[in-house]
């Protein structure tokens, strides 16, 4: 886990991915839809940082479906760069959780894209339901006050 720097202390977490061929479009640039597949390795990285996976919530019984997501798109990522993904928490809710992100150029640090997904505490029938304690209060130490 690190930390970013700034006025208000923001949790981030960063996973590096290379931009695979099958990600790109005939110009060598990542498809829009790349980026949602970023954005999950991102928050699944971010949740096994803290010993936790989405492996154990759904052996737990609940599910975290994505009822909403974002992406802004900046400059373009190209075929074999490798890309930072900066993943934090950005609100959380007794039963939904929204996760932040950001992707940038590792070599150049260009910002490429922002966005962010929201998710549902679910179970196995897809009723909302209340997160598991142990699941909040782990989430609570990861909401950031402010998006980088």
């Amino acid at each position: 886990m690190t930390v970013k720097a700034s006025a208000k202390d923001v949790r981030v977490h960063e996973t590096t991915v290379r931009v695979r061929y099958a990600e790109t479009d005939q110009m060598g640039l990542a498809h829009h839809t790349a980026y949602l597949v970023w954005f999950e390795v991102g928050r699944s990285s971010l949740m096994r940082a803290h010993g936790a996976s989405y492996g154990d919530f759904e052996r737990e019984g609940f599910f975290l479906p994505v009822v909403e997501c974002f992406a802004r798109f900046v400059a373009p990522a190209k075929y074999d760069r490798l890309v930072k993904v900066r993943t934090w928490v950005e609100a959380f809710k007794s039963r939904s959780l929204t996760f932040g992100y950001e992707v940038v150029d590792e070599e150049s640090g260009q910002l490429l894209a922002t966005g962010y997904t929201k998710h549902l505490c679910t179970d196995r029938e897809g009723r909302t339901r209340r997160f598991p304690e142990a699941w909040r209060a782990l989430l609570d130490t990861e909401v950031s006050r402010e998006a980088p």
